[in-house]
């Protein structure tokens, strides 16, 4: 990973490369911000800064034999630690490296999500074992390969289990010889108070509009002005959610069309006294309730609809910088936004929280979806 291959980030950029520059390499570094915004992919180009023989002012060489092996994750001195969940692949973080390696390699940007899915375990939740501190010992014990630093990245060290934080914090008093760390977090406020003290701590923050717009016309190049600066806005500085949001595009697109029409024919039940609508809302929640849909897109819709409300709550107070939403979203929400205020808006989002926990809890997806149905068409006015 270099530099250029990150997008923004430029004054944490030079932050790093001037330390390299000055000596000023501190032995345990935080990487802490919110997700999808660069960490780890700024963790990794700064390692492989510092391990290139041959870098730039701006940049490592990218082609040297420590380059190639830092970009395909496989220089002897580069080690890992990152959450797991023990079962028969193991209990430590080598059981996973091929796929973590892989992800990596092939995203600069992901999130827990993400990985639970690469490991199969999306129900479960990781963590970094006791043992894991023990293998993190063993390899920083190791004579360095190159006759550089020996890099532990930790991905994630929030999910550490108390005993592995303990012993990780007796390594950061009294470190091997020409040991680095690089703790990449999300949630520093997790980690011991102790740890804390003992990082320098990198702050890299949420990226601006323009440059996720940028990105993401470059990588999607059929992507007009307007859609791009729609999606960053409502990406709220992270990278990897405008990512997301272009991959779920077509969800999105049904999304919207369902809960128009959840909306929309409530709206003429419960305040037109319209009955054709009432067939019409029998036959959504049969459609949504199909098994073909799934439990997760059932849920992901109900997310979706949550949001949706929060914004056209948030539309009456008339202010487009604090709306996160499409171009079609807000053309909605010009006529719909009067009927989301102060006298439902709580008990609607209550519902729809309420249905969401059902599904996940699997309840009957019919039952579910055709009460919510009713509790809308008392809602809406």
């Amino acid at each position: 990973m270099r530099f250029g291959d990150i997008i923004g980030q430029e004054e944490v950029k030079r932050q790093l490369r001037q330390a390299v520059r000055d000596g000023r390499i501190a032995h345990a570094q935080l990487f802490a911000g919110p997700a999808g915004v660069g960490k780890l992919a700024l963790a990794l180009a700064y390692a492989q800064y510092i391990a290139c023989p041959n870098r730039t002012e701006h940049d490592s060489c990218g082609t040297c034999p420590t380059c190639v092996q830092f970009s395909k994750l496989q220089h002897p001195d580069l080690h890992f630690a990152f959450p797991i969940v023990k079962g028969d692949d193991g209990d430590v973080c080598d059981a996973f490296a091929e796929k973590w390696k892989g992800l990596v390699t092939e995203h600069k940007y992901f999130d827990l999500d993400d990985w639970y899915r690469v490991m199969g375990v999306e129900t479960k939740q990781g963590m970094i074992y006791e043992k894991e501190s023990s293998e993190i010992l063993r390899k920083l014990s190791l004579k360095s390969f190159a006759g550089g630093y020996k890099i532990m990245l930790i991905w994630q060290p929030e999910k550490m289990n108390i005993a592995c934080a303990n012993k990780l914090l007796k390594l950061l008093e009294e470190p091997p010889t020409m040991t680095l760390f690089l703790l990449v977090s999300e949630h520093p406020e997790q980690l011991l108070s102790t740890i804390l003290s003992r990082v320098q701590e990198v702050r890299v923050p949420r990226l601006s509009e323009e440059t996720i717009a940028v990105g993401l016309r470059t990588e999607y190049t059929w992507l007009d002005a307007e859609e791009a600066q729609d999606i960053a806005h409502m990406a709220n500085g992270s990278y990897l959610t405008a990512l997301k949001m272009m991959s779920e595009s077509e969800d999105n697109q049904a999304f919207f069309d369902d809960f128009v029409a959840l909306m929309r024919n409530a709206w003429l039940v419960g305040q037109k006294k319209d009955y054709s609508a009432l067939l019409n809302l029998r036959r959504w929640s049969m459609d949504m309730a199909d098994s073909k849909v799934g439990r997760e897109k059932q849920k992901a819709f109900l997310q979706y609809a949550q949001r949706q409300l929060r914004e056209n709550y948030i539309h009456n107070f008339g202010n487009s910088e604090m709306n996160y939403q499409t171009k079609q979203e807000r053309a909605f929400s010009t006529k719909f936004a009067p009927f989301i205020h102060d006298g439902n808006v709580e008990k609607m989002m209550e519902e729809l929280s309420k249905a969401e926990q059902q599904i996940t809890q699997n309840g009957n997806a019919k039952i579910i979806f055709f009460d919510l149905c009713l509790q809308m068409i008392v809602l809406v006015k």
